[in-house]
């Protein structure tokens, strides 16, 4: 049985759809609102082309609280729009504001009990390229590498909570990327609390690393 290129080649060859899927291409994931803003139509029509592109296998859905969020639904899908992009060379991605004006909030803040935003982003992505952690889709865990580099930074896997996951991905709302919640990721924000290397600001959730304990807080994790 031949492959069926017609499918995809039919759903990304609709111009709404298309938008939406390039407005994908940098990582985050989005609302239906915010995609349905990107290719200028209203919701319910985005709705209607978002259930194609999930059926069709290009998009998946993931569900943070009471919102939905779209993300492309793997590399080789992304890999496939870039080359069209580059082939047509008429097509511009533009980018989609998302999550708090605050720029504080923005770097840094709680999320629920865990650290999120972009240096949170930053800390999950150096814990994948050092191979600490694995991601399989929504699953994260330790490596045996992992295990070692957090007992060696004198941390009890023992303690952590056992009524939760040790490592949990969790959906960052203003970079629409992963960052770390669960047990391990609760202790690293306490531990960087209690070094204080940041402080919790009074008047929101942004979390404040002072110069120093930034450059402490990205030396001790590998960050570059």
């Amino acid at each position: 049985m031949q492959p069926d290129i017609v499918q995809i080649a039919s759903l990304i060859g609709d111009a709404s759809r298309a938008s939406m899927l390039v407005a994908l291409l940098g990582g985050r994931a989005l609302t239906a609102t915010e995609l349905a803003a990107q290719a200028d139509i209203s919701a319910q029509t985005a709705s209607k082309h978002l259930a194609k592109l999930v059926s069709g296998q290009l998009l998946v859905v993931r569900k943070q609280g009471r919102h939905k969020y779209f993300q492309l639904k793997s590399i080789a899908v992304a890999s496939l729009l870039e080359n069209m992009l580059n082939l047509s060379n008429q097509l511009k991605r533009s980018e989609i504001k998302t999550g708090p004006t605050d720029d504080r909030l923005r770097a840094s803040r709680i999320c629920y009990d865990h650290l999120a935003g972009e240096h949170s982003v930053r800390l999950f992505d150096g814990l994948l390229a050092q191979q600490y952690i694995v991601e399989n889709e929504e699953n994260v865990s330790l490596t045996t590498l992992g295990i070692d580099f957090f007992e060696e930074i004198k941390l009890d896997l023992k303690s952590l909570s056992n009524k939760r996951a040790v490592c949990k991905s969790c959906l960052d709302w203003s970079e629409r990327r992963t960052h770390m919640a669960g047990s391990l990721g609760q202790w690293i924000l306490c531990d960087i609390l209690e070094r204080k290397w940041a402080v919790k600001d009074l008047d929101s959730r942004a979390i404040r690393f002072s110069t120093i304990g930034l450059s402490k807080f990205n030396n001790r994790y590998g960050l570059v």
